[in-house]
């Protein structure tokens, strides 16, 4: 027999090891489940046993070269359908098509099966056929396209394997009982489980429950199939094997008696008592009460006293932003954060959100991440160590010691050459930058040929080195020997800690990689320019929420917002809309493709005191799109657009070819005298002789260049654009010059 476990993404490997405990043969994990081969009485036990898969399904059937509908139902006529379902019976078909150009519609190839099963049947039946039924069919069969491939299979397991039976039909779990065992088996707690002597577990969020009773039938090693009262659908099969289902219920129920003399003790608490109530009545039906403590309590009012044993694990998933404010949910993020460093030393923890920005208000680094799926919500599972007094400070010993070693240790020529170049570009700027009230600003770009890189440093404690990628005739490790020789100087010129020195490397990125991510900290930090607040992320992005060098383009636009009405295009994370609003905006409109920036910069808005739906307006869209879809005006414009942006569902964008057509549009949308400030960072842009004659076009590049990017004086153009005038007739009356084209665009 072949089967097909389905499994949620990110989750293959845990049921490839359940899959491989079960007997199953030949396990192999594929992009959407586990496929894996075995006797009857493996796809049983699997099916029984799996505490992380959705649903199992056995393969009847499977062709190759498959090219058209009519052919796919020859083949499927041909295949023995009466050895699974009878004219008695009722079925359903459902079906999945991918990378398949000779199917326009995929609900037609399920019609084409289900005609082939009834036809099937009819032949060997005398007529008589069975009846579709979508609500409560007795068989589903499930089509799969890939190409020319198709497999058709037979739901094994029926109604989702979440679902263990221990919740009463009116409850809906927010969290399903496969993604906590997921959760669970993620975690440190886990280990000692394998190990049959799992570790006292706490959450202190449990909600309805559903990670300490998951965690209570992990550790009493009672197997779903023990507690589901609902028949699995390879019992209505006709060649359901009893005595092998028998036999595995059996060694299940032992290993389930074996597991009774077990250590098990798990603490469950919420703030409210309804929920712990519900809790109560599915632990007890799960036949695990015994082993949960259960109490209503606020865990940000845990004491000492509310601590249930001196070391363990915490696994839990607090409350976010679809459960509760955002503000709310900061403060509580914060609050766990303090609960755990006074009240956990010592303890291992698994925090599940959907918000990972939520986790940089909990002020430890996790040790490791994970990415899991709640339904539609992407969640990241952090885990932390709670690290003791005396942890913390063997660890911070021996971060003093190898930082006295690397101080001690002289640099080698180069880094002796970076550093002093450093410190000279240092003692140049500091003062100037200290008098404007700048804290995040570039020190070195590369001003040496050897040492390539980009070096910003932001509030004095944190460094973003951006290598540029060497060229091909350069040794790799010659490369990385001096990269590190960089860094060596770096830390030794500002006095900012190795640790706290981030590297990347900048290349010219294309299409998807623009945005892609380079990790997962999501930590970020707060920084201040021009008297505004902004998140920046040091690790996550290429960029780090903020263009430094466009610093005094921001600030013009401050000192220019006073009761304007602001359209930030291309805004990245708005830190252009920041200084409007500083500068005394009416409004702000700020407009981006990407969801991410857009939300990093409502984020920014927030932690500004400011607020993201009255006055300030966030519109996901491709700009151009934007300026023809929408009819408002404004009287002050910022345009930044990217060099070159092939975002999928959007045309290509090339700023040297597509600037005049967006710049048309936008100017649009621009008061008769108002402004428009236009840059890029194309270092061989040329304004169109179209906009220079249409519109009052004036070059204010050199203006907007900080002292600090004065190395690079064409690290971006920036020019100010305004609708020509002329005067006409004694009364000097100021008469709008428009095309014969524009009157027709409008």
């Amino acid at each position: 027999m072949i089967y097909f476990a389905q499994v949620a993404a990110n989750q293959n490997d845990l049921v490839v090891r359940e899959a491989e405990k079960a007997g199953a043969l030949r396990v192999k994990a594929t992009a959407a489940g586990v496929q894996f081969s075995g006797p009857l009485e493996v796809g049983y036990r699997f099916t029984m046993t799996t505490r992380i898969a959705s649903r199992v399904l056995l393969a009847v059937g499977f062709e190759d070269g498959i090219d058209d509908a009519d052919r796919l139902y020859e083949t499927c006529l041909d295949m023995p359908w009466e050895q699974y379902i009878s004219p008695d019976d009722t079925f359903q078909v459902t079906q999945t098509v991918q990378a398949c150009n000779w199917l326009k519609n995929s609900h037609f190839a399920a019609l084409r099966l289900k005609d082939a099963i009834v036809d099937r049947l009819k032949s060997v039946n005398d007529g008589r056929r069975p009846d579709v039924d979508v609500d409560n069919p007795d068989m589903t069969f499930h089509l799969h396209i890939r190409g020319t491939r198709v497999v058709v299979y037979l739901d094994f397991s029926g109604e989702g394997l979440y679902r263990r039976g221990y919740r009463s039909g009116e409850v809906e779990a927010v969290l399903k009982e496969h993604l906590a065992s997921a959760v669970l088996m993620r975690s440190e707690w886990y280990k000692g489980v394998l190990d049959g002597c799992p570790a006292p577990l706490l959450d202190p969020f449990c909600g309805l429950g559903t990670i300490p009773i998951e965690a209570a039938l992990m550790a009493a090693d009672i197997a779903p199939g023990l507690t589901r009262k609902t028949p699995y659908a390879f019992e209505k099969l006709k060649d359901f094997d009893g005595e092998a289902y028998n036999r595995v219920l059996d060694e299940l129920s032992d290993r389930a008696e074996a597991a009774k003399g077990r250590d098990i003790r798990i603490f469950a608490s919420d703030i409210r008592p309804v929920n712990i109530e519900r809790a109560k009545a599915a632990a007890l039906k799960a036949g695990v009460y015994d082993y949960i403590t259960f109490q209503t309590k606020d865990f940000t009012k845990y004491s000492q006293d509310d601590v249930p044993c001196s070391d363990g694990c915490i696994v839990t998933d607090p409350p976010y932003g679809v459960r509760m404010d955002e503000v709310d949910c900061q403060k509580l993020y914060s609050a766990i954060g303090d609960r755990l460093q006074e009240l956990f030393k010592g303890w291992h923890v698994s925090i599940l959100c959907a918000d990972s920005r939520l986790l940089s208000n909990i002020p430890m680094k996790p040790q490791r991440t994970n990415a899991l799926f709640n339904g539609p919500l992407t969640c990241q599972l952090a885990h932390y160590r709670v690290y003791t007094d005396e942890e913390k400070q063997a660890m911070a010993d021996k971060a003093r010691a190898r930082r006295e070693e690397r101080l001690a240790t002289p640099l080698s020529e180069g880094a002796q050459m970076a550093y002093n170049r450093l410190v000279k570009n240092l003692s140049e700027l500091r003062k100037d930058m200290e008098a404007e009230g700048v804290t995040c600003y570039r020190i070195y770009d590369a001003d040496m040929p050897e040492y390539s890189a980009a070096i910003d440093m932001y509030e004095g404690r944190f460094i973003n080195l951006a290598e540029y990628a060497p060229p091909a005739t350069i040794d790799p490790e010659d490369a990385r020997r001096r990269l590190e020789e960089l860094v060596l100087a770096t830390e030794r010129a500002t006095g900012i800690d190795y640790d706290d020195i981030h590297v990347k490397q900048r290349s010219r990125q294309k299409g998807s990689e623009q945005y892609r991510k380079l990790a997962n900290s999501d930590h970020f930090y707060v920084c201040h320019e021009n008297g505004v607040a902004f998140l920046v992320n040091l690790a996550d992005y290429l960029d780090t929420g903020i263009f430094l060098d466009h610093r005094p383009v921001r600030k013009f636009i401050q000192e220019n917002a006073a009761g304007k009405r602001f359209l930030n295009l291309f805004c990245y994370t708005a830190t252009a809309s920041l200084n409007a609003v500083k500068g005394g905006a009416i409004s702000t409109t700020s407009v981006d493709t990407s969801a991410t920036y857009l939300d990093w910069a409502m984020q920014n808005f927030r932690i500004n005191g400011w607020s993201t739906d009255i006055g300030n307006f966030f519109y996901r869209s491709d700009a151009i799109q934007f300026l023809w879809d929408t009819f408002d005006r404004y009287d002050l414009i910022f345009c930044d657009p990217p060099t070159f942006s092939n975002s999928k569902g959007r045309d290509s964008f090339d700023v040297q070819k597509d600037h005049s057509r967006l710049i048309d549009a936008a100017m649009m949308h621009l008061e008769k005298d108002g402004m428009m400030i236009f840059s890029c960072n194309y270092r061989r842009f040329a304004m169109d002789d179209y906009i220079m004659d249409k519109y009052s076009v004036q070059d204010i590049s050199e203006k907007t260049i900080g002292r600090d990017f004065e190395r690079d004086m064409k690290i971006h153009k920036c020019y100010i654009i305004r609708h020509k005038y002329r005067i006409s007739g004694e009364k000097k009356r100021v008469i709008k010059v428009r095309t014969a084209d524009e009157k027709e665009d409008r």
